[in-house]
């Protein structure tokens, strides 16, 4: 079994690096492999709309990460995303990221258990924290907890490491994401996935 760990900061070892680099260090206690996925430095575009990823599960502007990523997530068990806090909000470049890989192929990511975690010098925590996992609510992915909600607080990774607390948060949540990856492997010659229903309805309230 094995989780991607996506760092959504535009700085590689950073805070949000030490917050993942916990979270896989108690997977790898747990036997679970791990890779860390930087997102880098370089442009990636938002969602135009054009709608072609309807036919191929990828999207049709390429030249980035996308598509990489939409790879990197189908073949992983479980998957984590981390970002920084920016005026309340994760990186947007991240948000494009995800706006793009989700639409395009988020059905192929259902019961793919998922969690987010965010970084942040003092506030804009929770609400960084609640646009992440929405991207796996509407996905039938199951959200993986902890003990508190899934946030480091410093300015460096020297700080972070400071937060105890934090760090805990991270490692409790890294072990609880090996117990429901293991749930699901144990499970999963006795207990079928969960069965979708053929048609599915959109409801547009303006007719």
């Amino acid at each position: 079994m094995n989780v991607l760990l996506i760092n959504g900061s535009p700085h590689k070892n950073g805070c949000t690096f030490t917050a993942l680099s916990e979270i896989a260090g108690a997977l790898e206690t747990q036997g679970i492999e791990t890779r860390i996925f930087h997102i880098g430095t370089k442009a990636i575009r938002g969602c135009i709309a054009c709608g072609q990823c309807d036919e191929t599960g990828y999207c049709a502007c390429s030249g980035d990460i996308v598509n990489e990523c939409i790879d990197r997530i189908k073949k992983a068990d479980g998957i984590v995303v981390g970002s920084p806090v920016y005026y309340a909000s994760p990186n947007g470049a991240l948000l494009a990221l995800l706006d793009r890989t989700f639409y395009a192929s988020g059905d192929a990511f259902a019961c793919k258990p998922a969690t987010a975690v965010v970084s942040c010098r003092r506030g804009g925590a929770a609400s960084a924290f609640d646009a992440l996992n929405k991207y796996f609510t509407i996905s039938n992915m199951p959200v993986v907890s902890s003990q508190y909600w899934n946030e480091v607080h410093g300015n460096t990774p020297e700080e972070v490491r400071q937060d105890l607390e934090g760090l805990q948060v991270m490692r409790t949540l890294g072990r609880n994401m090996a117990w429901l990856l293991k749930c699901i492997d144990a499970a999963r010659e006795t207990v079928p996935y969960p069965e979708r229903e053929a048609i599915r309805h959109r409801t547009n309230f303006i007719r």
